[in-house]
């Protein structure tokens, strides 16, 4: 996500279209981007740890976005 400071153009656009399409109550919109990664193996604290350093010197620019990482459990589907 881009830092509170950052501006959103894109934000502002959603939020300003938001009760022309009958949605009213929100009060601000930031966007962001998204990265899933499946990991091979148990996602234990040294993964956990790769996993930062990857999002952190890679996948996001540091110095205009704040980033997350965690993990959802997924279910295999049926066979």
């Amino acid at each position: 996500m881009l830092k509170p400071e950052i501006l959103d153009p894109q934000g502002q656009a959603v939020q300003r279209a938001l009760p022309r399409l009958g949605f009213e109550g929100i009060s601000d919109v930031r966007q962001g981007k998204r990265f899933e990664l499946e990991v091979d193996g148990p996602v234990d604290e040294a993964a956990l740890a790769r996993i930062h350093d990857l999002a952190e010197s890679f996948l996001a620019n540091t110095v205009i976005e704040d980033f997350t990482v965690r993990v959802e459990e997924v279910a295999e589907a049926a066979k």
